[in-house]
């Protein structure tokens, strides 16, 4: 069977173990390493032969489309499945990716599923899934024959010389890594400073900032039927200010509880914890903080 190696790349440490972690459980073959910025990243790929690289787009020191750019100028690179895993959805980040040679897209948030579907794809054109999958089941079936050997015999090898193998369990279904993305609705955004949308799985979510820091944001959103999840990934989307800047922050949800103390509240209060090290995200965060201190629209801390 020939070797799988993949290169996870993006700087958040959260999101790079989900993914590490997703493709292990699916692919315990698969050879695996990750960086931290699309600088290390291409540092590792000058060194190493990846088959298929999970890049993010917005990082510090390198981006992810410059990462592509760079890839598809090396002649062995040109072939190498390059998956951008983001949250810029928008049409004209989609367009400069493709013109790029980007091979296929995950959107931040996003399910084991999602992730598997993609990363199956991608080694489906480069003809090695078949025999990454046939090692998978064929260690599976093995660690269960002998797991099911050792019960029958009590752990006596004299005994398993006349056990007969027993077969090999199915598969169970993968468990959701980050939450599906779901399309931005303008209704569903409010407008205003001091407001943002959040994308769960259930749908996007207006939320009002009620505290911010660089490290977390205090939301409040409205009681829904579908209710949110304790370390359930999502997006947070903030355009604020004269310019309607945006940003998308990536991160999970840290703590929940009901915004008054009555079990009829209509009201949530969210601690959302962002996971991007992306400078550029940090800079925004920290006029966003002052801007919004001035206009008294937050809490300059969470």
């Amino acid at each position: 069977m020939s070797k799988v190696n993949v290169l996870v790349v993006d700087d958040a440490p959260f999101i790079r173990d989900l993914v590490r972690k997703c493709l292990r459980n699916a692919f315990p073959g698969m050879v695996i390493e990750d960086a931290v910025n699309g600088r290390k990243a291409m540092a590792m790929l000058a060194k190493e032969r990846f088959d298929l690289v999970l890049c993010d787009w917005e990082m510090p020191e390198m981006s992810g489309l410059e990462l592509l750019t760079w890839c598809r100028q090396q002649e062995e690179m040109k072939a190498m499945q390059f998956i951008m895993v983001t949250s810029r959805g928008d049409k004209e980040n989609v367009i400069q990716a493709i013109q790029a040679g980007v091979s296929d897209f995950v959107g931040k948030p996003f399910t084991n599923e999602q992730l598997l579907t993609k990363v199956k794809k991608s080694l489906t054109k480069i003809g090695k899934l078949d025999s990454l999958m046939a090692g998978a089941q064929a260690r599976a079936n093995s660690a269960f024959a002998n797991d099911s050997l050792s019960a029958l015999t009590g752990g006596r090898p004299e005994a398993a010389k006349v056990a007969a193998p027993a077969a090999a369990p199915v598969a169970a279904a993968p468990k959701p890594l980050i939450n599906a993305p779901t399309p931005r609705s303008p209704a569903a955004a409010p407008a205003g400073r001091g407001q943002g949308q959040l994308r769960l799985a259930s749908g996007p979510q207006a939320c009002v900032i009620k505290a911010l820091s660089l490290k977390e944001a205090l939301l409040v959103v409205r009681r829904s039927a579908n209710l949110p999840q304790v370390l359930e990934g999502a997006v947070l989307d903030l355009e604020q200010g004269d310019n309607a800047e945006v940003a998308r922050l990536n991160g999970y949800l840290h703590a929940i509880a009901a915004l008054e103390p009555k079990p009829e509240s209509d009201w949530l209060q969210l601690t959302f914890k962002f996971v991007d090290q992306d400078a550029q995200k940090l800079d925004y965060l920290s006029r966003l903080i002052a801007r919004g201190t001035t206009q008294k629209h937050f809490t300059p801390g969470a």
